[in-house]
């Protein structure tokens, strides 16, 4: 992707090279559906959806999709991440491997509650 600065999500996702558009629309339907209240917006130039601040980003590459769900998400689905290339809160998905969608949605579902506990509080 160019450097260009992204306004909207849309504006972002009109700008993804092809061969990872679908994984990231497949990405974006997943996780709006499981955060539903949480708005999308840009934040450091890359999709991400807000509900009592970030939830998570995700950002397309090259030769992977980026997934950010702060640190406490990745620790609690670090046995599963294991296969991927990660940092503290960060986990690379290869494009050139199947996606791991349940994974996503269940590490959406774990951020999600996390923000709405907090907002009961």
């Amino acid at each position: 992707m160019d450097k260009k600065k992204f306004k909207t999500v849309d504006e972002y996702f009109q700008n993804i090279p092809r061969h990872t558009l679908e994984r990231m629309e497949i990405i974006r339907k997943a996780l709006k559906e499981t955060a539903s209240l949480a708005e999308e917006v840009i934040s450091y130039n890359m999709p991400a959806l807000k509900y009592h601040g970030i939830l998570m980003y995700y950002a397309a590459y090259e030769k992977h999709i980026g997934f950010y769900a702060v640190p406490s998400t990745h620790e609690t689905f670090k046995e599963e991440l294991s296969n991927y290339k990660a940092g503290k809160g960060s986990v690379q998905f290869p494009n050139d491997e199947p996606l791991p969608l349940d994974l996503i949605k269940r590490m959406a579902a774990y951020r999600y509650k996390e923000k709405l506990d907090a907002s009961k509080e």
